[in-house]
């Protein structure tokens, strides 16, 4: 199903998919250019679908944004509108009363955005998976996220993985951090999406 959601001064498209025996919903917070009709992440949402879980994979910038951003790239890395982008998108998931318990799935600079949409909704957001993100960019808010975080870097990524192990050593939440053999920073080579895939669905398993 597709809506447009009002997040403040902009409206985002949105797809949510609701199985009928639902345990939980995932909000996707794409970055770095990406958005809802991403295949890395729509075969990692299918895989959620699969085990029950709703997934609602929302554009954080409109077209005329996305335009922009194609040139300049400022947008993908303006992590404070990120986040207040999927701060609202949480709030506006949460308005559906059969959709209550709520887990993050971010990738890249998306990563930081849920992240940081955790941290500031303790209550709602029972956990976060970052897949190639950039937790680091969340800066003094690492330290509140409460959320179990599992943190999904590709082997050959050696930067990320170098920026993730940072961000956990601000974080007190449970952590974990799982790197993929053989995967680069966009897990395009063969099976590596698959791993990103089991290892996101048992960890919102466990915790929703």
């Amino acid at each position: 199903m597709s809506v447009r959601i009002p997040v403040s001064e902009v409206t985002l498209d949105a797809d949510v998919v609701v199985p009928e025996e639902r345990r939980g919903v995932v909000l996707f917070a794409h970055g770095s250019g990406s958005g809802r009709h991403s295949p890395r992440n729509r075969q990692v949402a299918a895989a959620l679908q699969s085990a029950g879980l709703a997934t609602v994979l929302a554009d954080l910038l409109t077209e005329a944004e996305e335009r922009r951003d194609a040139v300049t790239a400022e947008l993908r890395f303006d992590i404070g509108l990120l986040a207040d982008r999927v701060t609202a998108l949480t709030d506006w998931t949460l308005t559906d009363q059969a959709l209550t318990t709520i887990g993050l799935f971010g990738a890249s600079t998306g990563a930081a955005a849920a992240l940081i949409a955790a941290a500031r909704r303790p209550d709602q957001v029972r956990a976060v998976v970052s897949r190639g993100g950039r937790p680091d960019l969340a800066g003094d808010f690492l330290p509140g996220v409460r959320q179990p975080t599992l943190l999904i870097v590709g082997g050959d990524d050696p930067v990320v993985i170098d920026l993730n192990r940072q961000a956990m050593e601000r974080m007190t939440a449970e952590v974990r951090l799982e790197i993929v053999p053989g995967a680069s920073h966009l897990f395009a080579e063969p099976g590596t999406l698959e791993q990103v895939s089991r290892l996101a669905t048992a960890w919102f398993a466990e915790h929703l």
